[in-house]
């Protein structure tokens, strides 16, 4: 079974728990308005890497020393889910060794390969991207409705789950959207961190070289200062929820 591939990160420390060895997956269906990786989008370029699971886990174990007790192997995008049976493969082999596994998704699909992909994984790093379904359809092109299907899914299978969104100024810096991320996520036991990225620009250069027009280019960067008051606002909630497992 082949995967395609669009990188490898081999010490990536932003990507779930602890030191990771990070896959980047080739393919997405979405097209966020955001998206740092608009190379990832295609699932064929000069630039895949094509490779067999035991081939990936190959260079995993390679760097397994640097994991310590917390890290493991994280699998990304592009949408880690439209290759649900190569990564379900390549997770068995993790669990077989006892590497923890996480996966970096939007959430976009859930069908029976999917399901049988989170039974092997452990964590779960899920973006929800917009706060409402209006602004989903416009800038994403998938539904609030389906990523709420699919964090109903990891609460059920009781995996542990870490919710991201990217901040980005004068489109989502507010006290209202961190209210309606915290309303969307407060009920349910398998979130366990609540990540604010700051938005970043560093990926214009791969828009030119694709001649894709970046829809957030107009947007200004998120400042150091601007994201620590959006996690302040956000820590106002989390602080109010008795025996709240949120950091």
């Amino acid at each position: 079974m082949l995967g395609k591939i669009h990188s490898f990160q081999s010490m990536g420390t932003v990507d779930g728990p602890g030191v990771r060895f990070v896959v980047f997956m080739q393919g997405c269906p979405l097209r966020c308005a955001y998206c740092h990786n608009p190379d990832t989008w295609e699932f064929d370029t000069k630039e895949t890497i094509y490779a067999q699971p035991e081939e990936v886990f190959a260079k995993i174990k390679r760097c397994r020393p640097y994991f310590g007790k917390k890290g493991g192997v994280t699998v990304s995008g592009g949408e880690v889910l439209l290759q649900a049976e190569f990564v379900t493969e390549l997770f068995k082999l993790c669990k077989e060794e006892n590497i923890s596994t996480c996966l970096d998704t939007s959430g976009c699909i859930l069908n029976e390969k999917v399901l049988k992909l989170l039974d092997v994984t452990d964590t779960v790093l899920l973006d929800i991207k917009m706060t409402d379904t209006e602004s989903y359809k416009e800038y994403v092109g998938t539904t609030l409705e389906q990523v709420m299907s699919f964090l109903q899914v990891l609460e059920n299978k009781k995996i542990n789950t870490w919710i991201r969104q990217v901040i980005v100024p004068g489109f989502n810096d507010s006290q209202e959207n961190i209210s309606k991320l915290w309303e969307l996520v407060k009920d349910f036991k398998c979130v366990k961190k609540i990540e604010l990225l700051p938005f970043r620009k560093l990926c214009s250069d791969k828009y030119k070289a694709l001649n894709i027009e970046f829809p957030f280019g107009k947007y200004s960067e998120c400042s150091p200062e601007r994201i620590e008051e959006m996690r302040s606002l956000l820590e106002n909630y989390t602080n109010k929820k008795p025996n709240s497992t949120f950091k």
